[in-house]
């Protein structure tokens, strides 16, 4: 993975941010994206296979553009393997179940736990130790969190409770993701070569499951808004989840799950914006809280 040149200390403080904020906002307006493309009937598995198809076939270019080398030995395709089974098939399929149910709003929510999970993780598997700073700054995006979540939570009876649980298992893939990402990511391979050959890798297996359990998307058919949604949303998906995978390799886990923050905030403006989702005043407190939290967890310098 790349890390931050000894001499530049201006961008080994700024290019973190700069990568999260880009990534944010771009990963944030999938969401509504999202959930325009299960409005039509389509399945998650269905959908999920043409992502990943797309993402493969966009990444792929960039790869043989850049000449790029994607080894292939075993412990290479274990590793691509996990990254596509937890950092895709699995989030993904969670996202779209409950995207066919909850508003974006409520979905951008739930990533705020990204930090928490990714955290815990940390710790468990000592990578990450106790700063007071930084414990600050993922209270105050937590707490945040918290204050949207209050007006946002009238949801229509108890039976969205079990949609909300369940769609907290995809941010725990992320936590997990960016753990192994830091720990275990080969040297040897760069973050594009590393999400095109986990798209390869999770495109069969989503097609196989598609096709299989009736789930299959035919785009052959004339497209209206929810498949050029899709597209959107896995070309976004492509340069967001690369430059999160870059950031993990740069900053650490802990402070790339503050992306979560920001994906929130873009999937609150973007639903706002294209989807006449509404939020009340607190919302923008929350908002400019959950930046301050951003702000307090500083990257994890890396020696090289």
């Amino acid at each position: 993975m790349t890390v931050f040149p000894k001499h530049s200390k201006v961008s080994a403080r700024v290019l973190p941010f700069a990568i999260l904020l880009l990534c944010g906002t771009v990963w944030g307006a999938t969401i509504p994206m999202m959930k325009v493309a299960v409005s039509s009937g389509h399945r998650p598995m269905g959908l999920i296979f043409w992502q990943v198809c797309i993402l493969s076939l966009a990444l792929g270019l960039v790869v043989l553009w850049r000449r790029e080398r994607v080894p292939i030995q075993p412990r290479h395709l274990g590793y691509y393997t996990v990254i596509g089974a937890i950092g895709t098939l699995i989030p993904s399929s969670v996202s779209f179940t409950v995207a066919a149910e909850l508003p974006a709003g409520i979905m951008g929510l739930l990533l705020a736990t990204v930090p928490i999970f990714a955290l815990l993780i940390a710790l468990v598997i000592r990578s990450e130790s106790f700063e007071a700073r930084r414990m600050a700054g993922i209270a105050l995006g937590v707490v945040a969190m918290m204050l949207l979540a209050i007006p946002e939570a009238r949801l229509p009876g108890a039976g969205m409770v079990p949609l909300l649980l369940l769609g907290l298992f995809a941010p725990f893939c992320y936590g997990m993701e960016g753990n192994i990402v830091e720990r275990l990511a080969p040297v040897d391979v760069t973050p594009i070569g590393v999400i095109f050959a986990s798209s390869v890798i999770a495109t069969p297996i989503a097609g196989i499951i598609a096709w299989q359990g009736g789930m299959w998307v035919d785009l052959l058919q004339p497209w209206g808004a929810a498949e050029w949604a899709l597209l959107g949303s896995s070309l976004g998906h492509a340069l967001a989840y690369t430059g999160y995978v870059a950031l993990v390799g740069i900053a650490g886990a802990v402070f790339s799950s503050q992306i979560a923050y920001v994906v929130t905030l873009a999937a609150i403006i973007a639903s706002l914006v294209f989807l006449g989702e509404s939020y009340p005043a607190i919302t923008w407190i929350a908002i400019a809280m959950m930046m301050g939290g951003v702000l307090l967890v500083q990257p994890v310098r890396k020696a090289s």
